[in-house]
């Protein structure tokens, strides 16, 4: 049994992988407007600023490990540097 020709598949996607790369010529587009329905939109921000919650309380657990570690390398006594008199 002989083959069809000498084309195998790896010289044909090596052949198809040599296309000439085409570069865009570079254009500058102006949003001028944007129809949005308000009620849409009202929708969008109350969204947002119920993610914002969750998302805030993370990025507070994270500082709050962040700080408990600094703390425990650094010693933990910070009462000296809290105190405004010395006692």
């Amino acid at each position: 049994m002989a083959l069809a020709g000498r084309h195998t598949l790896a010289k044909h996607a090596a052949d198809r992988n040599r296309r000439p790369v085409m570069i865009p010529s570079v254009q500058r587009i102006v949003i001028v407007d944007l129809r949005i329905p308000f009620t849409r939109l009202v929708f969008f921000f109350v969204k947002a600023a119920l993610a914002a919650i969750p998302a805030a309380i993370i990025v507070g657990v994270i500082a709050m490990v962040v700080s408990a570690t600094i703390a425990a390398s650094l010693g933990g006594n910070f009462d000296a540097i809290m105190r405004r008199w010395p006692m």
